[in-house]
């Protein structure tokens, strides 16, 4: 079967004993789902240990990470298409408050308390240590390459206006 852009390798069904020869045919949501799945697990079980949540290192890097103090509801916009629910984020604001990691001024603008500054510190260091255990093995160069292809598989079906694709 010859395909729109000239290749002949045909979509076979979701494999996990699929040998190096037959990866071509493998779908890649399917091995996606897996990566995606195990790397927040081996994440979340790592913050867990800590009583971190992945959605509170979120929240304490976006309230350190701008150039300006944001507000409650910027946090939460910003943030919210990553969570679990339209709420979490602010539940999770809520949680940091709570611990006084967070603490809000007379602008209602967030900031980092020292405790959440060293909370955060802890958290990227854990970050990069589960980054380490991920990576094991994989180049940088590897790793580039297969986030390239990744982001060009979203844009081919996302659509970047180009001819002959979905715009």
């Amino acid at each position: 079967m010859e395909l729109p852009n000239g290749s002949a390798t045909d979509q076979a069904p979701a494999n996990p004993n699929a040998t190096d020869d037959m990866l071509a045919t493998q779908p890649v949501g399917y091995s996606c789902g897996l990566a995606q799945t195990a790397v927040t697990r081996h994440l979340r079980d790592a913050m867990a240990k800590i009583d971190v949540t992945q959605p509170q290192y979120w929240v304490l890097n976006r309230v350190n990470g701008g150039p300006a103090a944001p507000s409650r509801e910027e946090v939460v916009a910003q943030l919210a298409h990553l969570a679990d629910g339209p709420h979490e984020i602010g539940r999770v604001l809520d949680q940091l408050l709570h611990r006084a990691w967070l603490r809000i001024d007379d602008g209602q603008r967030l900031h980092l308390t020292d405790a959440g500054e060293a909370a955060r510190v802890r958290l990227r260091e854990l970050a990069t240590e589960v980054r380490a255990v991920v990576h094991e093995g994989i180049s940088d160069e590897e790793y580039v390459a297969a986030l390239r292809v990744l982001r060009r598989m979203v844009a081919n079906v996302e659509g970047d206006g180009a001819p002959g694709r979905p715009s």
